[in-house]
Formats: C-alpha cells, sequence, structure tokens
C-alpha cells in the first residue's frame, strides 16, 4: 500500500501540470500514465505534429512552476498578433498584444516537448512519483480515502483522486458522470509546411464553409496548419499528392503566405465537443479534456485544462496547509463552481462561432462579417477579446 495525498490519472499536459503544482507546494503526489514519459526534447530537432496554442497567462503559470524554461526555444514560438477573416464575408479582425502592453498573446508549443519538460520538472520535486507505464484496473472511494489497484497488482492509497485522463475518460465514466456531446462533422487534417513568405509571429485563421483554416507559427520558420472540414473532404485532402495538398492549401488560404513550398506528414483528427454534467465526485476532481472538450477554432482546449489544474492546486495546497482533507467534498464544489463560471461561456461562445460561421444563409453571412468589422473598430470590446486571448481574465493563474 502507497500513500499520497493525491494521486493522478493522466499525465499529459494537463496532468502533469497538475502534479508539478501540488508537488511543487509540498503535497504527496502520484502521478500513473499507460506510456513512459517523452524524452527531453533536444534543441533543433524536428517537430512533432501535435501543437498547443499556450496563452500568456498559462505560460507566465508554467514559468512560476518551473517547467517552461525546460522548454527548448526551438520547439516553442511566441506569436504577438491573430488575424482572422471570413471566406463567406467581407469580415475581418485582428488582435495584437500590444494594445495590452503585452509582448506576446501566446506561443505556439509542440505537446510532446511541453510534457516533456513538465515530466523533468516533476522528477526533480521530492514530494512527487512517476508510476509510468501503469494502468489502473480498479478504484473506490469511502470516507478514508480513495483505495486503487493497478493492473500490476500493486495498490495505492489517496485522499483525492485526479482524471486527467482523456476525452473519453474511465474515471468520469465509472464515476457515472453524464456528459453532453456536441457532433461537428468535422475532422481536421493537420500537418507542418513551408512557405514562400515568413509568418511574422502572426497566427491566422481563415473561416471557409466547411470549417475554419488556420496557420500557426513554428519556431522553425514554418507553419502549424489546423484545417478543419467535413470528415469526407479531410479524407481525401490527406490522400491527395503532396503538391496537389499544397495547390489547395494555398488557395484555400488565399495565397496570404504566398506558395506553400513543402508540406510534412499528414494527418486527419476527429473533431467533437464534449462537456461533463459535473466536474467532481466522491474524492474525484475531473480536469482538461475529461471534463469538457472544445472545437480547436479559438485555440483554447489546453488552456482551459491548465486552468483547471492551476485551480485545483491551489485549492487543494490551501486544504493541506490548514490541515483539511484535501478531498473533502467543499473543496470540490469550489473547484466546480470556479471552473464552470470560467469555462462554460468558453464552451457556449465556441459553439456559437462555429454554428455562426457554418451557416451559408446569405443573411447571417452579411451579419457575422458587419459584426466581425465592428468588432474590429469597437476598441473596448476589441481590447477585451484581446485580453481573453492572452488569459488575462482567468484567475486561477494568479500566482
Amino acid at each position: 500500500m502507497t500513500d499520497s495525498d493525491v494521486v493522478i490519472v493522466g499525465g499529459g499536459i494537463t496532468g502533469a501540470a497538475a502534479a508539478v503544482a501540488l508537488a511543487g507546494a509540498g503535497a504527496r503526489v502520484t502521478l500513473l500514465d499507460r506510456q513512459a514519459p517523452p524524452a527531453p526534447a533536444a534543441s533543433g530537432a524536428p517537430l512533432d505534429l501535435r501543437v498547443s496554442a499556450i496563452h500568456a497567462a498559462a505560460a507566465a503559470w508554467l514559468t512560476h512552476l518551473g517547467a517552461w524554461p525546460l522548454v527548448p526555444a526551438s520547439h516553442r514560438s511566441p506569436f504577438g498578433s491573430i488575424q482572422v477573416w471570413d471566406a463567406g464575408s467581407r469580415g475581418r479582425i485582428g488582435f495584437d498584444s500590444a494594445d495590452l502592453g503585452q509582448p506576446w498573446l501566446g506561443h505556439i508549443v509542440e505537446n510532446r516537448a511541453l510534457v516533456a519538460a513538465l515530466h523533468a520538472r516533476l522528477a526533480a520535486l521530492p514530494t512527487a512519483r512517476l508510476r509510468a507505464p501503469a494502468r489502473l484496473e480498479h478504484w473506490r472511494t469511502d470516507e478514508h480515502g480513495v483505495h486503487l489497484r493497478l493492473e500490476d497488482g500493486s495498490h495505492l492509497h489517496a485522499r483525492l483522486l485526479v482524471g486527467a485522463d482523456g476525452a473519453d475518460s474511465p474515471l468520469r465514466l465509472g464515476a457515472g458522470i453524464a456528459s453532453h456531446d456536441t457532433p461537428y462533422g468535422q475532422c481536421a487534417v493537420v500537418c507542418n509546411v513551408g512557405t514562400e513568405r515568413p509568418h511574422d509571429a502572426i497566427a491566422r485563421q481563415r473561416f471557409l464553409a466547411n470549417g475554419p483554416l488556420a496557420f500557426l507559427p513554428l519556431a522553425d520558420g514554418r507553419s502549424a496548419v489546423v484545417w478543419s472540414t467535413t470528415t469526407d473532404a479531410a479524407t481525401r485532402l490527406a490522400a491527395l499528392p503532396e503538391a496537389q495538398f499544397a495547390q489547395e492549401l494555398e488557395a484555400a488560404f488565399e495565397g496570404r503566405l504566398g506558395a506553400v513550398t513543402t508540406v510534412g506528414e499528414r494527418a486527419v483528427l476527429p473533431l467533437r465537443g464534449r462537456l461533463a454534467e459535473r466536474y467532481v465526485g466522491p474524492r474525484l476532481a475531473l480536469l482538461g479534456d475529461a471534463a469538457h472538450v472544445v472545437h480547436p477554432m479559438a485555440g483554447l482546449g489546453a488552456n482551459l485544462g491548465l486552468g483547471d489544474a492551476a485551480q485545483l492546486a491551489r485549492i487543494v495546497s490551501d486544504a493541506l496547509r490548514a490541515g483539511r482533507d484535501p478531498g473533502a467534498a467543499d473543496g470540490l464544489l469550489r473547484y466546480q463552481r470556479a471552473r464552470r463560471a470560467q469555462n462554460l461561456p468558453v464552451v457556449q461562445a465556441i459553439g456559437a462561432l462555429h454554428r455562426l460561421f457554418g451557416a451559408t444563409a446569405a443573411p447571417l453571412r452579411a451579419l457575422r462579417g458587419a459584426g466581425l468589422r465592428l468588432t474590429d473598430h469597437a476598441a473596448p470590446l476589441k481590447r477585451a477579446l484581446t485580453a481573453a486571448a492572452c488569459g488575462l481574465d482567468d484567475t486561477a493563474f494568479d500566482h
């Protein structure tokens, strides 16, 4: 039997960040993951396909944890502005960090490099323990804590169990927590491409009839492409010869960066929305995709999960310092209230944007175009939206 204050299931970005935050505050943490953590990213090594937009507030929190400096500069690219325009209207809008006196809105980071950095930081914390690869086989709760049995037959005991185990979270399902799914009817074609013109540290997104097309700046000068479209179209695009794919991609993006000169490996990722009815259960808290999954159009998925991790770590750390039970219901309900209040408006706004930009009726296209142009010229509203893009409205990251 191994005793911990907290056992976290899932060693990706959200789970590893929660483990670092809790262990950094002195909590006894055991992190379980089905896979061994990735090796630290080598400077200049080829970039993986999977990247995330990490906004400025989340990056500052990760710096406070000591993990962000461990991500090589060659695997994170800052961006200072965002440009968005609509193919179905004359609408366009731009956001610039300079409007807030901030150097950057955020960074495009290779997921693998960030996970490796978090695990490297975790390994340096004396109250942290990693079990990977490891698989949770069974768990139960009682008034004293959580009792867990792993697939290898070993047993763990903790006062709080944290599920950071992904969109299909076995912990959420095991706790009987229902979720509401949003079928987008889309997949994302992702790849890294070289372009004739430099990206100039600008994140760009064009809304097409079948979904948004994003070019995100990478540190090696290329751009990470996330092309959301119908499932049939995504399958066709992924199978095209490289030259034909580059030609269609360039046309869909209106040649904003000139010719597409190189195309890396392509992958197709199914898209869906999901929102858990509750974030907590008896001695259980859900983080990140286990609690909420959003469309990638706003680039906020990883940031919402990191906000969950920061909020839970603060509540649990405060409880431990005060000699209280970190798995008690009152603390978990405070976590749920705080995060649902932060996340639910974002989830609803992204859903509304998906419906609005998917509308093909001429009056709706004209309305959204006018709305984008008006917002672009409404300084107070635009400033508020820019602050949200930086994550400055999420108090979970205050430290």
